[in-house]
């Protein structure tokens, strides 16, 4: 996950760029066509087929996912960065929000507690440091955006699923990317191509290439993790894109700024710590059977 937020949080950088040139739906066009060029060659080499006997949760996760990326960029248009970024951050909060309420329904107790605190804090630590604001007439950009992070968490929880019915990570990124090339195209052909340069094309491919990993890593972490220390360690993206942010375009952090920096990187460092000394007292012997990947999302199963 770590590494999926840093391929992100440099993918933003060339998103960020590339929209000086292109539409939002030229760029996620050829971000996902990039990405089904990529894994195609992958799957075909290892021998595996994009078949799958469960395409209708590939359209489903695909399809949150896609309607994620699109709100997201929507309410950049319509906010200030440090805003939008802060709701569409909030995804960790509603797969929380959403473990929960399914372990309710369920009667398997809840999720871990102490992970949900520490998204809570890492959250925390978001707002200090992007410091987000929303005038009278931002209201709707702001619901946008609120429900960005919800699409989001939605796809999130879908990728966990198909990882438990054995799905391989790069069919998972094939279809995501598959949908998202169709719905870039339709797009672009509404809004109209706009004219290539080299600068734009290296920078397109730069976005889709790092946008390829990024998902891999993604699934890779939603798959065979614990679903809520993989959704915060989500956060060390906003600390990712703030030091490009102070690099590139000389963004200036205040105090708050800071203090909000070390929320996200001490609730990363000590869950993940937490996880690892949990693991280790739990190592299975010969009479004890291994918990299965539902349990490890609801420890008090």
């Amino acid at each position: 996950m770590l590494f999926a937020a840093f391929a992100f949080s440099l993918m933003g950088v060339g998103v960020k760029l590339a929209s000086e040139i292109y539409a939002t739906g030229e760029i996620v066009f050829y971000r996902s066509l990039i990405g089904v060029v990529i894994m195609w060659t992958v799957l075909a080499s290892s021998g595996t087929s994009v078949r799958t006997p469960h395409m209708a949760m590939h359209i489903k996760r695909s399809l949150f996912g896609v309607t994620a990326l699109l709100l997201w960029f929507t309410s950049i248009t319509m906010l200030p960065l440090a805003t939008a970024m802060t709701l569409n951050y909030m995804s960790p909060v509603w797969i929380a929000l959403i473990l929960g309420a399914g372990a309710a329904l369920t009667g398997t107790g809840g999720a871990d507690r102490k992970l949900i605190g520490a998204i809570l804090m890492s959250f925390g630590g978001v707002i200090c440091l992007l410091q987000p604001s929303v005038g009278h007439n931002q209201l709707t950009g702001g619901l946008i955006g609120l429900i960005s992070g919800m699409f989001t968490a939605l796809a999130y929880v879908e990728v966990r699923q198909l990882g438990q019915l054995g799905e391989p990570e790069g069919r998972i990124v094939f279809y995501f990317s598959a949908v998202g090339m169709v719905v870039g195209l339709a797009w672009m052909l509404y809004t109209g191509p706009s004219t290539h340069t080299w600068r734009g094309a290296g920078l397109l491919l730069a976005i889709g290439i790092l946008a390829t990993l990024g998902q891999t890593a993604m699934t890779r972490a939603y798959k065979r993790g614990n679903t809520l220390l993989t959704a915060n360690l989500q956060y060390a993206g906003i600390v990712f894109s703030s030091l490009w942010g102070m690099i590139v375009w000389r963004d200036q952090l205040n105090w708050l700024s800071w203090v909000g920096m070390a929320l996200i990187i001490a609730s990363g460092i000590a869950t993940t710590l937490t996880r690892a000394r949990e693991g280790s007292n739990r190592q299975p012997t010969a009479d004890t059977p291994v918990k299965s990947a539902e349990a490890e999302v609801h420890p008090e199963v």
